[in-house]
């Protein structure tokens, strides 16, 4: 029965694409059929299905979901205040020198508010509504539009701490812990600051050669006429400036945790909100709305998810995965090229937080096993999703900025538009291939745990297998 948990995964990913249903719905039923087909079968204890309600209610004990509804607020109101727009326009002011003005200012807007918006959607939500029909409007051409709202919308994937971030870090730390038990030798556990640290070298890399490429091909397009900016414009943009940044370094550096920087930044939203008279109440309801049921929605894929996994391990998948990967010709640098594969198709069919809690949970124990920097595995995992969401026709941010925009142009000019920015992030994973030092730059306490030989680490892959207690007749 372990190649049912294979064939677990081609009906999610079937029934994804072909019915449109909630993947949190998906998983759940898939979960269901499966259990039913294993107890039928006799190889799922009915037993262990009675552990789902201690891992669910373990899972939502975790201190850092708080955070979850807080950053999905902060992304409604980024949504609906006019402080994007103050930010655009001081950055297109600031600018102003170079025909690529809209460009650079649409990339910085990006690179300031995807870390704070929470997801990539809601990223795209807000872009599309104050970048595109700026862009449109001084001349920039739709797919180049189009391009920069899906790139600086997937850069909260990679520069810190967004929610995608946290939620992997954590899915890290109970892999890497998993790793740890089954192999010898003291070594600390990873932990979110270092998966925010270790994300600062590649990301920063990835800034610079994007925000050269927008310079370099927008200084032939005609500079956009100079737009008078208040003075009070200048405070926003330059208050709100030093404030993101302080509050990114702060938690990056460890000072703050994510819930304290998401309660912080969700204040700050609605005083300023309540200071310009923009957060009206009609406003304020449309928020609470759109962050209670973005959020229902990603508490009720927790849930999905948490049931899918235990039945796949129920079904003794895992140990089948955990051969394929072990199997993997290359040593541990063959092991991570293939799961960074893996994980970018999965990108073509699933969002972000469906493969943190799905998919990672599963591979990243048996990698780990064979690669001992988990902090380099981290961001590489990272790029790879990020890349994975510009990936025309079906990357999630393309598709999401194609239904924002009501955008129905060919896809062929909008590849072409793509293109350069792909080139960068694959050059970019390919440096962090080569040079897992650049995941360091920043410093992290977490030592890597020593590489076993093949056959060692399929042994103990075995050990982990869960005893389950002797039938009554076999006692």
């Amino acid at each position: 029965m372990a190649a049912a948990g294979l064939l677990m995964f081609v009906l999610v990913a079937v029934l994804l694409l072909g019915t449109g249903l909630p993947a949190f719905i998906v998983l759940m039923g898939v979960a269901a059929l499966f259990a039913v087909i294993g107890v039928g079968a006799g190889a799922v204890p009915l037993a262990l299905l009675t552990a789902l309600p201690n891992r669910i209610l373990g899972l939502l004990e975790n201190d850092l979901l708080q955070a979850l509804p807080l950053y999905v607020m902060m992304g409604a109101l980024l949504n609906r205040l006019p402080l994007a727009d103050i930010l655009f326009r001081v950055g297109n002011r600031l600018f102003a020198r170079s025909g690529a003005a809209p460009l650079l200012s649409a990339l910085g807007l990006g690179a300031l508010l995807a870390p704070m918006n929470g997801s990539v959607g809601a990223s795209v939500a807000t872009l599309s509504r104050v970048v595109h029909p700026r862009l449109l409007a001084r001349g920039i051409d739709a797919d180049d539009s189009l391009v920069i709202v899906c790139f600086a919308s997937t850069l909260g994937v990679v520069v810190p701490p967004s929610l995608v971030l946290i939620l992997l870090g954590d899915a890290m730390l109970v892999a890497h812990t998993q790793a740890l038990t089954a192999t010898p030798g003291v070594a600390r556990v990873i932990n979110t600051q270092d998966v925010f640290r270790g994300t600062l070298g590649p990301a920063a890399i990835l800034l610079l050669a994007s925000f050269a490429w927008v310079w370099r091909s927008g200084r032939g397009l005609r500079r956009p006429q100079a737009e008078r900016v208040p003075l009070r414009a200048w405070l926003t943009g330059g208050i709100t400036l030093a404030f993101i940044v302080g509050l990114l370094a702060a938690v990056t550096a460890g000072y703050l945790y994510a819930v304290e920087a998401a309660a912080t930044g969700a204040v700050a939203l609605l005083l300023f909100g309540a200071a310009t008279r923009t957060l009206t109440g009609d406003v304020l309801t449309l928020v609470l709305r759109n962050t209670m049921a973005v959020t229902g929605a990603l508490f009720a894929l927790f849930i999905g998810a948490t049931s899918f996994t235990l039945v796949f391990r129920a079904l003794g998948s895992d140990e089948l995965l955990a051969g394929f990967i072990n199997a993997i010709p290359g040593g541990p640098m063959g092991a991570v090229i293939a799961v960074m594969a893996l994980l970018g198709l999965s990108a073509l069919v699933l969002d972000a937080f469906e493969i943190i809690l799905v998919i990672v949970p599963l591979i990243m124990p048996p990698l780990l096993m064979r690669e001992s920097d988990a902090v380099w595995v981290s961001a590489l995992t990272l790029l790879a999703l990020q890349a994975s969401f510009l990936v025309p026709p079906v990357g999630y941010a393309v598709m999401m900025a194609r239904t924002a925009t009501a955008e129905s142009r060919p896809l062929r000019g909008m590849t072409r538009a793509l293109l350069p920015f792909l080139v960068l992030q694959l050059l970019v994973m390919g440096l962090t291939l080569a040079f897992p030092v650049l995941t360091h730059v920043a410093g992290d306490d977490a030592a890597p745990i020593p590489r076993l030989r093949d056959e060692e680490i399929q042994r103990r892959l075995d050990s982990l297998v869960p005893m389950l207690p002797p039938d009554d007749d076999q006692r």
